[in-house]
């Protein structure tokens, strides 16, 4: 199958993120191309991104950002999935320890910032990887869904 290029792979969406990070996949040929939206969203989840790479004092890697329709579909995510909307980030974890240092240090930003997230998740599959999954939705007043505060460990 023919890859699609991905533009602008190396913007940067903040001092230690760039976009590629964010729509890159393991299906290539699936076109993965966010919207001027999906970016500032994106962005705004960097926000929470840096302050969790500062706390914890290490590099983050993203395992999966946004998705489009087509590779959500293909990847199998749920239809109303945060990465639809560059709003969510699986962040790759070493296992179960450093997830729950990651969501610890969150949650801890979360309060003393007083900012509001959607989703905070530990999984794990079958196979044993553990990952966390970040979600943060726009919180302006007519901002729809609102930010749920979701805070779970999900075992597939």
């Amino acid at each position: 199958m023919e890859q699609v290029l991905q533009l602008n792979s190396q913007a940067e969406l903040s001092p230690h993120f760039v976009l590629g990070e964010f729509t890159r996949s393991k299906y290539p040929e699936v076109y993965n191309v966010p919207s001027h939206e999906a970016i500032a969203n994106l962005k705004r989840l960097c926000t929470w991104l840096e302050a969790l790479r500062e706390r914890a004092g290490r590099s983050i890697v993203i395992n999966s950002g946004y998705r489009s329709q087509q590779l959500n579909r293909k990847v199998g995510g749920a239809a109303t999935s945060n990465h639809l909307t560059g709003c969510a980030a699986d962040i790759r974890t070493s296992g179960m320890e450093q997830a729950i240092t990651y969501a610890a240090i969150l949650l801890a930003y979360a309060r003393e910032s007083q900012q509001e997230f959607d989703e905070l998740l530990i999984e794990k599959n079958r196979y044993g990887a553990v990952w966390l999954h970040f979600a943060v939705r726009p919180s302006t007043p007519s901002a729809s869904p609102k930010n749920r505060h979701k805070v779970a460990f999900i075992q597939a």
